[in-house]
């Protein structure tokens, strides 16, 4: 969830299942899932989104009893995948692992490329967990906290730059907030992914990145790269040691979280949805499971079907307000 103001968090939990009509509930099988469903991850392998559907979707496979099968389909900032989601059969066995990247923000940063309507052609499972963005630093770098990067920022505008996955992505407007917030001039060096930004980072070849927690923790614990601060309001319980960003004088207004969820193609027969996230709120209480996702940098987030569809829509229209503040042209 991106903001740039400090609103308390809520966890919106959905009071009451969707209503079905009786042909609905007729079309939606007693004994789902009765054979393999396809999770399509909308990128790849190895990558912070990859690595949380794998993480949560083997706990799921073991509550419903039948294999939920992660298939990379990478490519565009996320759209391509999402485009194959939207696109597929609205019957439950194929979904779509998502993140803002292919839903909220490609469509108001990159629109040439989105061919669907993430609004429209999904109806909303649940989300599964949440987690920040982190300010890291190539350990070359002479800035040793945040105040020091902001500094040398601001004494040489457009000197130094920073990494993310590529234009349009989560990780490229967390760091527009963090740079509008901030009043600096850092230039972006766009990726094809985040493994090759913290490789590159780690080996001096840019200065700084804004990654997901869970894809840079590693780094960060292994000392390759220096941690400045993480993008939520608040200090992250695994990492109690790093700070947030919005302790740093002028970064009080940064507050950004980025989400990991699972959507249907609209279509999908309402009891199938519900069966669902039923199944993975069950899931996620698992206090083995949250305890994994901890190591990962994740947080389990349960919020399901309308108060997820509720938002996706608030995200949409904080992330249009970040998007002219920090001047960003759409493709």
């Amino acid at each position: 969830m991106f903001t740039l103001t400090t609103p308390s968090r809520r966890l919106f939990i959905a009071s009451a299942l969707a209503c079905a009509t009786g042909l609905v509930q007729a079309q939606a099988p007693a004994d789902y899932p009765s054979r393999p469903v396809t999770v399509i991850v909308p990128f790849a392998p190895g990558g912070s989104v990859d690595s949380a559907a794998r993480l949560v979707l083997q706990s799921l496979s073991e509550r419903l009893k039948q294999n939920f099968v992660v298939e990379n389909v990478a490519g565009a900032s996320g759209t391509i995948g999402t485009q194959r989601a939207a696109r597929a059969t609205a019957d439950g066995y194929t979904l779509l692992f998502a993140v803002a990247s292919p839903i909220n923000v490609a469509p108001l940063v990159k629109p040439s490329i989105v061919r669907y309507d993430a609004l429209k052609d999904f109806a909303p499972v649940a989300t599964v967990a949440s987690s920040p963005f982190v300010l890291i630093g190539s350990p070359q770098l002479g800035a040793n906290s945040t105040n020091e990067v902001l500094a040398m920022a601001r004494q040489a505008p457009g000197k130094l730059n920073y990494g993310t996955d590529g234009v349009g992505t989560s990780m490229h407007l967390a760091a527009e907030i963090i740079k509008l917030a901030g009043g600096v001039d850092i230039q972006h060096v766009p990726f094809r992914n985040g493994p090759q930004v913290l490789t590159d980072l780690a080996a001096g070849r840019i200065e700084l990145a804004v990654m997901p927690l869970s894809l840079a923790q590693p780094f960060i614990a292994d000392n390759r790269v220096k941690a400045y601060g993480v993008t939520s309001q608040k200090r992250w319980d695994a990492l109690p040691e790093l700070p947030a960003l919005a302790e740093t004088p002028g970064l009080q207004a940064v507050d950004v979280d980025s989400w990991y969820g699972l959507l249907a193609p609209t279509g999908t027969p309402a009891p199938i949805v519900a069966k669902l996230a039923s199944a993975m709120g069950e899931t996620l209480a698992d206090p083995a499971l949250a305890a994994r996702m901890q190591t990962a940098g994740l947080k389990p987030l349960f919020v399901e079907r309308d108060a997820f569809a509720q938002l996706l829509q608030r995200e949409r229209e904080n992330l249009a307000a970040a998007v002219k503040a920090a001047a960003i042209q759409p493709e």
